[in-house]
């Protein structure tokens, strides 16, 4: 703990960026932290931004207050901490037996580096900046060659980087891995796989190996045309189908965001079977449930389709995030933006427990209510298979 009081020493000074906390021991409560540096009446002091829910909520601290309590998020409440500073950057992991490792890597490129932005009230700064031309996003018409960004293409600007930023969370999932394999179920038209390859390796220099798989032959083939314009030599498309994809025996994430109702299950199902570190999935078309559920108390309610409809698709989803639980998984169920061709906005991210014991399966009781509710999933019947 000395450690990491002494490394936030250093970094909390008017030369950070930002600090990001993350990957909460309990779904209660935040679910990410993040810290910057602002003036207030001249005074250097550290903008606190907790995510809570849909909400947010700022406050403001002086520098010795701040390291106190970034010390108790560390040591009750969070497992992550990724520190940025003109210095260099700070990775913080916290095991679940509450073991902390702090590394720190210096920044060879101070000269190039620009000071940060400590006005109080700033405009929202995206991971994908605007003015900096990007060359899939120019392609899709989300930039111009100027790098601004198109107003009718505002929202799907916004929803890239609203996704990249749960993918900033499990960036240090992947530091000691010298390669990082990871397919993308469903990819469709693949600009959310090209900003996932882009921000990984581009950005984060991460040696990354990415296959995009869709049951569309014409999409795949020009997502291919795509990636060999752009120069990502390791990112690769193919026609084919979820549930039955072979061909490969280690993947470390799997992303699948807009797979239609038991498809999902499938690909929850193979990323589990190959232990992947890291599982993202935004489902839709929840119909299975919907075709079975039955209470007679919940009977009022079921019997507006509408609303039979949403309690099921809730459900589904509710299912799968503690069907991971018991297959080893931290999940966390979080707000999405809109995707373009469904009002689904659920986000399922599952972080592999890492450790001794730590692994093991947790009861979670969801048996006992599928049985109430005369529920049975395809990814109840995959797991026990």
């Amino acid at each position: 703990m000395e450690e990491l009081r002494e490394q936030l020493s250093v970094f909390l000074s008017d030369r950070l960026y930002q600090i990001i906390i993350s990957n909460p021991r309990k779904k209660e409560g935040a679910f990410k932290i993040k810290i910057r540096p602002v003036m207030v009446k001249g005074a250097l002091c550290f903008q606190e931004t907790i995510s809570k829910g849909t909400q947010v909520f700022h406050e403001n601290h002086k520098k010795d207050e701040l390291i106190l309590k970034i010390i108790s998020y560390m040591t009750s409440d969070f497992k992550q901490l990724e520190a940025e500073s003109m210095d260099g950057k700070l990775h913080v992991l916290v095991s679940k037996k509450g073991r902390m490792m702090v590394k720190r890597k210096g920044n060879s490129q101070e000269g190039l580096l620009q000071r940060p932005d400590m006005s109080h009230n700033r405009a929202k700064k995206y991971i994908l900046e605007e003015g900096k031309a990007v060359p899939f996003l120019v392609d899709l018409g989300i930039q111009t060659k100027e790098g601004r960004i198109v107003h009718a293409k505002y929202d799907k600007y916004r929803q890239i980087n609203r996704y990249l930023e749960f993918v900033e969370d499990i960036v240090p999932a992947f530091l000691e891995k010298e390669r990082v394999y990871i397919i993308d179920f469903g990819c469709g038209k693949s600009y959310l796989t090209f900003a996932l390859y882009y921000y990984l390796h581009e950005l984060k220099g991460l040696d990354v190996y990415i296959t995009g798989l869709d049951l569309k032959a014409d999409v795949m083939k020009r997502c291919g045309e795509l990636a060999i314009k752009y120069g990502y030599e390791n990112l690769h498309f193919y026609q084919g189908d979820i549930s039955t994809f072979e061909g490969v025996e280690q993947v470390d994430m799997v992303v699948t965001l807009h797979a239609c109702d038991t498809a999902t299950d499938y690909a929850i199902k193979k990323a589990v079977d190959w232990q992947a570190r890291v599982i993202f999935t935004v489902p839709c078309c929840q119909h299975e449930v919907n075709k079975q559920i039955e209470s007679a108390v919940l009977k009022p309610v079921l019997r507006y389709g509408i609303l039979k409809e949403r309690i099921a698709a809730l459900l589904t989803d509710g299912i799968r995030a503690n069907l991971l639980e018991e297959a080893g998984y931290d999940t966390q169920v979080l707000e999405f933006i809109d995707m373009e061709h469904t009002p689904k906005n659920i986000l399922i991210r599952a972080v592999k427990r890492q450790g001794e014991g730590e692994n093991m399966k947790k009861n979670t009781k969801v048996e006992d209510m599928t049985r109430e509710l005369h529920i049975e999933t395809t990814l109840q019947k995959l797991m026990v298979k």
